[in-house]
This record gives structure tokens, sequence and C-alpha cells, in this order.
């Protein structure tokens, strides 16, 4: 192990009054401080046995000690104990340093070589989607699920009918994550297929990308959908042979002016159970910050009421769709700040420039290796706004400092991103701001200094390398664009932090999947993609950690175990940096503190 260190107060701790800390933290942090100006003989911030004259020494609530703690602070990236107090890092370093916070009352824990980490922030996902994921049919396909074919769809529907209470108390059927890339047919079904299941209750089963759905004929009557209705702007309804008659294939706006129309309006209590349920995936997996990345009108009203009545256990952070919700008073109100209100806050605002490129709705520069049904060879996929469109979003999000999250999976989405972020930098001048490009899947190599260059903070998705990396090389893209999704090793070389995610509910968020998958790059079928964009296990965690808490503003509070922050953690059963790199997807998550409390134990 290398030499133990023991961490200093940062200076911004010590020397200022603890302007927008909570009640709790503060008066910790005041004490340390004080230890490190009276003269501690130990300078670093953990207090040493014999505090000097006019300090106090802080006694732990909980040691944790005997395991292998992997810090994210590269001047010591490891430590043999770690003390918490009121939520709160109070020492972490040696044991020989760290054991006289140990008082009466103090918790002991001993992690029995174990490894300990901070706890895993969520670069980006849907919170809402997650629990909607939870109380929907699982038309996931293999390793996750069982829909391999439609089929095997109609029967998952039709079992999810017969025994899903939701079904029965709001008369709607959903199901969640079908993948045509992976079904048998190599298709989307049609509003015939969903028929065959029931005509007399509407049915939508939505796309893994949650770019696309398909609805039955019952839900498109209900939503007045028909032959003469036209495509929306940004959106695509699928017709059948006659050119006219909707085949119940609702690509990006179309479906989005749908989906909301049938989703139920859930009452008090099935939406704290929902909620509730979606939680549980998170911090089953180790994560204590979750993202709400594309909060719609029912979930903004919705969460800040459960959060403030106790109804989570991890912080979230959301950001409201900008498009659709830019006159909402909440995002104009308190909520929207740095600061967390009873674990919630609104961090900044969202828009959408293109679609899925698995579903092959994203826009690219070059054309689609094999474009989908009906569409020319010369088909590269659609815009979701004109640059006009962006622009006016993009001043308003700058105007009222709010941070802006935009979705890019094209490179000709990210060529309009760049255009209207330097266009609107010189609108409106002069901020601090902290831009992210959430995806950037097919991002170009010639685009990275222009992501510097603008500020534009990079969360990738590495995921797709094994869900989709076997399709994206053989039919979406080709084998050179493909090696070159989420190109994790251009930003390594260029020096830009990144962060990786789940997207949530598209994959369930694994922490270990993600973190494999920024490692090893396999597909399906085993194959390396884009081998020169590994990174190394430590770079990939920093990307769940200490960058996924730059991402969203809070590198002071979280993402790295040092003294001072809040004491988010979690516990693994491996080390994912000593581990062979195959290794990491089966290590296991043992146990998950928020802000020093425990909220997860594995059976």
């Amino acid at each position: 192990m290398p030499a133990s260190h023991h961490y200093a107060v940062p200076r911004s701790l010590a020397a200022v009054p603890f302007r927008g800390l909570s009640k709790r933290v503060a008066p910790i942090l005041a004490t340390i401080a004080l230890s490190v100006a009276c003269g501690d003989p130990n300078p670093s911030g953990n207090s040493a046995a014999t505090p000097p004259p006019g300090a106090s020494l802080v006694i732990a609530d909980t040691l944790y000690v005997n395991g292998m703690i992997i810090t994210m602070n590269d001047k010591a990236p490891r430590a043999e104990a770690l003390a918490l107090h009121n939520g709160i890092i109070i020492a972490i370093g040696t044991s020989e340093a760290v054991i006289p916070h140990q008082g009466p009352e103090t918790e002991v824990v001993d992690l029995g070589g174990k490894t300990l980490l901070p706890g895993f922030v969520d670069a980006h996902s849907h919170f809402a989607g997650v629990g909607m994921q939870a109380i929907s049919a699982n038309l996931l396909p293999a390793p996750d699920g069982a829909v391999n074919s439609i089929p095997e769809l109609q029967d998952a529907m039709r079992d999810f009918i017969a025994t899903s209470p939701t079904v029965a108390k709001y008369g709607v059927a959903i199901g969640f994550n079908y993948d045509d890339s992976q079904l048998i047919e190599q298709r989307h079904p049609t509003r015939h297929e969903l028929d065959a299941v029931s005509t007399e209750l509407p049915i939508l089963v939505m796309h893994q990308s949650g770019h696309l759905a398909v609805y039955n004929s019952k839900a498109l009557e209900m939503v007045d959908m028909g032959p003469q209705t036209p495509d929306p702007p940004g959106g695509v309804i699928e017709r059948e042979a006659d050119g006219k008659t909707p085949s119940g294939v609702m690509q990006e706006n179309a479906h989005f002016m749908l989906v909301y129309q049938l989703v139920p309006k859930f009452e008090g209590e099935d939406y704290v159970a929902l909620f509730q349920a979606g939680q549980q995936s998170y911090i089953a997996n180790g994560f204590t910050t979750v993202q709400e990345g594309k909060t719609d009108l029912a979930t903004l009203e919705k969460l800040p009421d459960m959060a403030a009545n106790g109804a989570f256990s991890v912080d979230i952070v959301c950001y409201a769709d900008l498009k659709s919700l830019a006159d909402h008073p909440l995002i104009h109100g308190p909520l929207m700040s740095s600061e967390y209100t009873s674990g919630f806050r609104i961090g900044g605002v969202k828009i959408t420039l293109d679609g899925s490129p698995q579903g092959k709705t994203a826009w690219f520069s070059e054309p689609y290796l094999v474009p989908p049904v009906g569409q020319s060879s010369d088909y590269a996929g659609y815009a979701a706004m004109t640059d006009e469109e962006a622009l006016e979003l993009l001043e308003l999000a700058y105007s009222n400092d709010w941070q802006l999250l935009a979705h890019t999976n094209g490179d000709a989405a990210i060529d309009q991103l760049i255009r209207v972020v330097q266009q609107a930098q010189k609108s409106v001048p002069d901020k601090v701001r902290r831009d992210v490009m959430i995806h950037g899947q097919f991002l170009r190599q010639d685009q990275v200094p222009e992501l510097k260059r603008l500020g534009l903070f990079p969360a990738l998705y590495p995921m797709h390398t094994f869900y989709w990396g076997d399709w994206h090389r053989d039919s979406v893209a080709g084998p050179a664009r493909a090696q070159n999704i989420s190109p994790t090793g251009w930003l390594r070389d260029a020096g830009i932090p990144f962060t990786i995610h789940s997207d949530a509910p598209v994959t369930f968020p694994n922490s270990m999947r993600i973190l494999d998958s920024a490692v090893n790059r396999t597909t399906r079928s085993g194959a390396v993609l884009g081998a020169s964009h590994r990174v190394d296990p430590l770079t990939a965690l920093k990307a769940m950690t200490l960058w996924a808490a730059y991402q969203h503003g809070e590198e002071s509070t979280k993402g790295s175990l040092e003294v001072g922050k809040q004491a988010d953690l979690v516990v693994l059963d491996g080390d994912p940096t000593k581990v062979p790199s195959r290794s990491i997807k089966d290590i296991k998550v043992l146990q998950t503190i928020n802000d020093g409390k425990t909220i997860f134990i594995a059976p």
C-alpha cells in the first residue's frame, strides 16, 4: 500500500466563515479549522490525540478500519482508516492518526479487507424513468431480460396485463426497453402485433433508447393519431405501406407528444412507491447522488414535496426540460440552487438536440451504414430543433445563470451545440458556466479542442460498447466510426476530465457495468471496440466520483474522501484497481452510506 497521508483542511474552509454550509456541517469544520489554526502538531486536518489549548478533539460517530480505502485524492490515493462525525469526514489517513477520534460511543466498523470508496455520483440518468421502469413490463433482451423476439414481447405484455395492479387501476399497459437490434426479427413491432395482445387496453412499449415507442390501435385512437396527422418538427410518424396510416412506431417528438397523454396520472401513494422503487436500484449499486436528467412537469412538481416528507435517502439533483418548462415558477424559485433542500435541488436545465444512434434517429454528418426501412441511402438522422431555436434556449439559460445539459449523440448535433454555445457566450458574456455535453457518442476528434475552448464538460456513455457496440459496427456507423464511440481516450489525452453514466432506465444503473465498459470496451460478442479509448480503473472511478461531483458543481463537498466532505461512501467486495479487469463487472456492492447513514446493505 502506498504511504498513507494526513489530509489537510482545504484552505478555503479554514479561511472563510462557512457561508452556505448547513448548521450541521459548519461547527464541525470550524472545530477542525481551529485545531489547525491553534498549531496542531498534525497540521493535516486529522485531530491529534492531544489537541492544543483552545481546540477540542472531535469524537467520531463511526470509524472505518482494516480495509482498502481509495480516496480519489491524487495527493494521497490510499488510506488505512476513516472517521466520521455527524455525516462529515473528520479524519482520514493512517490508523495511528485516526484512532484517537474514537470515543466510548464510537461505532468501529471492521471492513475485513473490503474496499471503501466515495459514493458514486450519477452523471446522467432519469430518476423518474427508473421508477416507471420498476412498475412496467420488463422487455429487455438478454442479459438483463428475456425478450429476444416479438412473440416473447407479446407474451411479456400479456403476463404483465394479467398480473399488474397498475394496469388494473389505471387502465393502460406500459412496457419498457424492447430493443429492435436484439430482436430476432431485427425490426420494431407494429400496432397490429400489439393489437394481438389487446384491442381494449391502450398499450405502449418503449424502445430501450427512450427515443421511440410503439403504440397499439387503441392508444393511437385515444390520442387522435391517424392518417391525416402530420409529422411534428423533430419527429417521425412511421407509416404503413399506403404511406399514410401510422404503423404504431413513433420517433422522437412524435413519441414525446403522445407519451405524456397516456402515462397515468398517478395518485400520491403510487407516486411515492414508484420513486422509492427506482431509488432502490440506485442505492443497491452504490449511488449516493442521483440525477433526474430531463424533468417533466409532473415530476418537477412532485419531487420537492416528496423530498420534504423524507421519501428519499439519496441526494437528488434535477434538470428541468427547458423547452417545455421555461416559464415554470419552480425553476425561477429558490430550489434552483447549488444547495440542497431536504436532499433535493434543481441543478439547471436540459435541452435535446438529436435522438438515439441505436434507434437510428441521432443526427450524423455522414449517412447511416444501413438506413432504417423506408429511408434512402443518404439518410443521416435529423435535428430535434433548428439553430435558432437552440440559441434562444441557450440564451435564456445563460441570462438566468442556469447550468445547461445538452443531449447530443451524433456528431452533427455536437457541431450544432458548438455553434450555438459559441454564439450564446458572445451574446451573454462574462458568466461562469459549466455546460455539459450529454452522451457525445459520436464525438469527432476535431471537436475535442472545441469542447475545451468553450468549456463544455463531456459526460460520455461507454456502456454502448457492450449493449450496442456490435450493432453500431455492423448497422449504425460501420467499423471505423464505431471504434470511436464515447471516445474517452481522446479526452484523456487532451487532459479533459469527463464522466461516464448509465442513462438509466436505458440501461440499469449498474455501477460495475458502467466501470467495466470504460475499462474494457467489450461488445456482446466479446470483441474490443476502440482499444485506444480504454482507460485504467482509477480514471474510470474518478469519472464516477470526483469528476461527476465536479460536473454538478459539488466537488467541494463530494466525490473524494477528504476532511470536511460529506460522508458518502460505498463498500465493495473487491478492489476495482487490483482485480483482473475482466472481473470488474462481477464486483458486488456490499453497503451504501449517504451522509454518514447506511442506506443499503446487500442481502
